[in-house]
């Protein structure tokens, strides 16, 4: 499965068209998000992801997960969002 790196700076359209292009390709990508920002921007990718793959009759769900990740050495608290299509 891909894993979309998704930080407060990430441009939500260019997540948006990676994902898209992703669940094309495999059907299945998971988003990782470490923060508030992060997270918002994560979710507003998936919203324009829907609608960028919607003309291919792709209706995409997402699941959200909490995982435990190490940046820097440091364990951190990260939201992982499965996007996959219904």
């Amino acid at each position: 499965m891909e894993i979309l790196k998704v930080s407060a700076g990430s441009n939500p359209k260019s997540v948006a068209g990676a994902l898209a292009a992703v669940i094309r390709e495999t059907s299945c990508a998971e988003i990782q998000a470490v923060g508030a920002g992060a997270v918002n921007q994560s979710i507003k990718a998936i919203a324009i992801a829907r609608g960028y793959v919607a003309p291919n009759g792709i209706n995409l769900i997402c699941v959200p997960a909490f995982s435990e990740i190490e940046i820097d050495g440091e364990e951190r608290t990260a939201i992982r969002f499965i996007v996959q299509p219904r």
